[in-house]
């Protein structure tokens, strides 16, 4: 698992270098605040390629800094987030208007700030959002949320548009914001793996996951072969219920009704097999610090996941052979390989728009390294091609599963040493999920969290969704936003 280097940067040239290191084909993961005794840190997190080490270009600020949103869109999210959170703003910011506090709100401090004695209260009410001036007749505004149909999450949407063509969307997350990342600080890292397995109901794996990683990278901490290859498996399996719920939540939108059915039968299936291995359906309270909990018997898996995957199969088969869902996935909601990497999109999302990246290959975790896989690719960037990039990914998750148990040998689960590390330390951790790429930056002072940064796939993918939006129709949206696979939580944090 490749680590990460640093870069301090004057504020002066931070454009200069965010460019110099775009025309190299870097790309940007994201930017969070922290603070370092008593000045502010910014830290932007940069692959500079497959198998390369990570870079942190950290500036040091007391006050203002130049945006780098216009050379880097997809860090516009961050930073409007950092300046809701903190007393930073950036200058040049198209969208200087809040994200995280809504319309209407006040923070009255810094919730990150260690040396705020007083928890920053939020008071106000949500007001109506920033919207943009739409100059031409007939237009009608359309907001839908936050309280929508159905058990769907908390957000709100507005759509501005003429009879049927969407001329401007913008969403408005947040209205659950559960501060996690507060949450974490001043934590001991035991106690903290609990809160960053359900900041998404469907991500405890890719979640749980990044933030063990982050925690053993900081304290140099080996997990043995054999719970390394375990936890594939259980990332593997987390990949598999996810991308059947993908299915029949695209097929719903189609109107597909036995398709939602077998997809949702099919799941309940996957989830079963979860509970029978782990004793959870969601995977929940295996993972641990420097490897697993506890040993798992996965000598039944082998013959349960083939029957699966052949019924699985059939499943894809039978959607791919069905014109009316073809039809509705074709030219629905494009998003170019450009718009794709300036606006920070990631996993299906990204491949399926050309781009073929996947840290399982590119930055190899928990001994995937060792496993053969092939990253899906498309390049139409339309809801057909990111179906067609998760059915890939689904069933090749059943051939990882079959190529991780095949490896395993008997062996230490937990080589966990109770031995903290005096001072400062920091670590990043990172996963490929079913929706894309997750980390977890943390630092930690004398084995407490200072300051831990989730960045979630579904933050990264919402901030690009909007693209395909504009100048679609309203009787596309439910099939384009079912193609994205997004979740409002893994955002909210």
């Amino acid at each position: 698992m490749s680590k990460s280097v640093r870069r301090y940067v004057a504020p002066t040239e931070l454009i200069d270098v965010a460019r110099e290191l775009l025309a190299l084909g870097c790309r940007f993961q994201m930017a969070y605040h922290r603070h370092s005794g008593r000045s502010l840190e910014i830290v932007y997190l940069v692959d500079q390629g497959p198998n390369l080490e990570f870079l942190e270009i950290i500036v040091r600020s007391e006050g203002e800094l130049p945006s780098l949103s216009e050379v880097a869109p997809l860090l516009s999210w961050y930073e409007r987030e950092i300046m809701d959170l903190s007393e930073i703003t950036f200058i040049g910011n198209p969208e200087s208007f809040p994200l995280v506090v809504l319309n209407g709100m006040t923070l009255d401090g810094s919730p990150f700030d260690p040396n705020c004695d007083v928890q920053p209260l939020l008071s106000g009410t949500p007001a109506s959002p920033s919207l943009p001036e739409i100059e031409a007749s007939q237009v009608q505004d359309l907001f839908w949320g936050p309280i929508r149909a159905d058990i769907v999450e908390t957000g709100e949407f507005h759509f501005a548009y003429i009879g049927e063509e969407i001329l401007h969307y913008t969403p408005r997350l947040f209205y659950k914001h559960r501060g996690i990342e507060h949450g974490l600080q001043n934590r001991d890292p035991a106690a903290g793996l609990i809160l960053a397995e359900r900041v998404s109901g469907v991500g405890t794996i890719s979640h749980g996951l990044a933030y063990c990683l982050a925690v053993e990278n900081a304290f140099g901490f080996e997990v043995p072969q054999r719970a390394q290859l375990l936890r594939i498996v259980l990332a593997e399996l987390e990949r598999i219920y996810n991308n059947l719920h993908f299915f029949a939540m695209l097929a719903k939108t189609t109107t597909l009704k036995v398709g939602e059915a077998f997809g949702l039968l099919l799941e309940e299936e996957a989830k079963q097999i979860n509970a029978k291995l782990s004793g959870h359906r969601l995977l929940r309270n295996l993972l641990s610090t420097g490897g697993l909990r506890r040993d798992l018997n996965v000598g039944f898996l082998a013959f349960e996941l083939r029957s699966l995957k052949a019924k699985v199969q059939d499943y894809l088969d039978s959607l791919a052979n069905t014109q009316s869902y073809l039809d509705r996935l074709m030219e629905t909601g494009i998003l170019s390989a450009d718009a794709a990497f300036d606006f920070g999109a990631t996993g299906p999302i990204a491949n399926a728009s050309g781009l073929q990246r996947d840290l399982r290959v590119h930055h190899p975790y928990s001994g995937y390294d060792a496993l053969s896989m092939k990253i899906p690719l498309r390049t139409k960037g339309d809801a057909l091609a990111r179906a067609e990039v998760r059915a890939e990914s689904l069933i090749g998750a059943f051939d990882l599963i079959d190529q991780a148990i095949q490896t395993l040998e008997p062996g230490d689960i937990n080589l966990y040493k109770p031995i903290v590390p005096v001072g400062t330390v920091d670590g990043l951790g990172w996963t490929e999920g079913p929706r894309g790429s997750c980390f977890y930056a943390v630092r930690l002072n004398d084995g407490i969290f200072e300051r831990v940064k989730i960045k979630s796939p579904s933050f990264s993918n919402w901030k690009a969704f909007p693209l395909t939006v504009h100048s679609s129709n309203m009787m596309d949206y439910a099939i384009n936003e079912a193609s994205f696979g997004l979740t409002i939580a893994g955002a909210d944090r």
